[in-house]
């Protein structure tokens, strides 16, 4: 449990790093301070002391507590060993480490260290993870952007690495409001192609899984309908399921339980699932249900994980780049790099994004009606 002590400095720091006190403005008065935390002038009193001596803060007799410039500190700190912050959602599982290790190989052959954080799509560990790259020396960050269909409450972070020229770039989606350089894949095409895979063999029922808080899902959502509406065919809107990242391991399971207690000429004959970690989950539903794949039911996954071959039915998927992502987002952060710098001219970021292009990957999970 946090001190009253760490929890004012925590506070403040965080004010800083966040743009909203700049260099050498005045921070809220001790009296401000005890009124807004509730604590003691001489808690107050200790944690100012504490972020004087640590070079955040600095006091001027009669005046007042300003924040200090550490923009000189931080070019000092530019002797230290070159250094990229990578921030992804996962790390250890899924596609996440084929994407790690496109970007360490190609940065780690370029001289650079790679600092690893992982929010669990979670903001407040994105928030943490910004103020520690703010506070320290980084050349660059690339950045996997958090729930990325909702509102962050992290973009004055952003704004703040902006204002310290600290370039970044977005991995797999972006923060449309910040506009910032992006590597993604066309992810409603890729909807597009499961669906329309599908219905070129026949499937009609169509039951969709599509994640909404994050951008892929709903870009890959918006294919699935652009499927149907093309080819004429009328969109059921139970078919559409949604859900978030707390109901990922739960909700969808349900639904499919629930949706295969309909009786059988009402039952979906094909599913789109947002990626193959959810294919693979609904895959043990239907066995269960005694159903097989595909001769019961075809299913299409997405992003050609090792996840696709993993299991008795080869999941038909489509394709994500990964370690070719992860390298190419290396390549662009030490192309802005140096154009900070000033040497370089423009290359890559002539356009603001580079967008794969998805592939349809067929096996054995997804066949004709019979």
């Amino acid at each position: 449990m946090q001190t009253k002590y760490s929890i004012v400095k925590d506070a403040i720091k965080s004010q800083i790093l966040d743009g909203t006190f700049q260099p050498h403005q005045k921070i809220s008065s001790e009296s401000e301070l005890m009124k807004q935390f509730g604590v003691s002038r001489h808690t107050v009193r200790l944690a100012i002391g504490d972020l004087v001596n640590q070079g955040w803060l600095y006091r001027e007799q009669g005046a007042g507590t300003f924040c200090a410039d550490r923009s000189k500190e931080q070019s000092a700190s530019a002797i230290n060993p070159k250094r990229i912050a990578l921030i992804t959602t996962y790390v250890s599982d899924y596609i996440f480490p084929s994407i790690i290790r496109g970007a360490e190989a190609y940065l780690s052959n370029n001289g650079y260290q790679v600092s690893l954080f992982s929010t669990n799509n979670n903001h407040e560990n994105e928030r943490k993870f910004l103020e520690s790259i703010l506070s320290q020396h980084f050349d660059g960050v690339i950045i996997e952007p958090t729930r990325s269909a909702i509102s962050n409450p992290n973009i004055n972070y952003y704004l703040n690495l902006e204002r310290q020229r600290i370039p970044y770039l977005m991995i797999n989606s972006y923060y449309d409001e910040l506009e910032p350089f992006h590597i993604v894949v066309d992810d409603e095409k890729g909807g597009f192609i499961q669906t329309e895979h599908l219905i070129e063999l026949g499937h009609r029922n169509i039951l969709g899984f599509f994640k909404n808080d994050d951008n892929q899902g709903t870009k890959r959502m918006k294919g699935y309908l652009r499927a149907h509406r093309k080819h004429q065919i009328e969109i059921q809107p139970n078919n559409i399921v949604t859900y978030t990242t707390e109901e990922k391991a739960t909700k969808p399971l349900e639904v499919l339980q629930q949706v295969l207690q309909e009786p059988q000429e009402k039952r979906p004959t094909a599913i789109v699932c947002y990626n193959d970690e959810l294919a693979i989950k609904l895959l043990e539903v239907l066995r269960q249900a005694s159903l097989r794949v595909p001769k019961d039911i075809s299913m299409v996954g997405f992003d050609d994980s090792f996840l696709a071959e993993l299991t008795e039915v080869k999941l038909t998927t489509v394709s994500h780049p990964k370690s070719e992502m992860g390298e190419m987002a290396a390549k662009v952060m030490l192309d802005m790099i140096k154009q900070t710098k000033g040497t370089k001219k423009q290359s890559y970021l002539e356009n603001d994004m580079v967008r794969f292009d998805p592939e349809l990957i067929v096996r054995h999970s997804t066949m004709a009606v019979e």
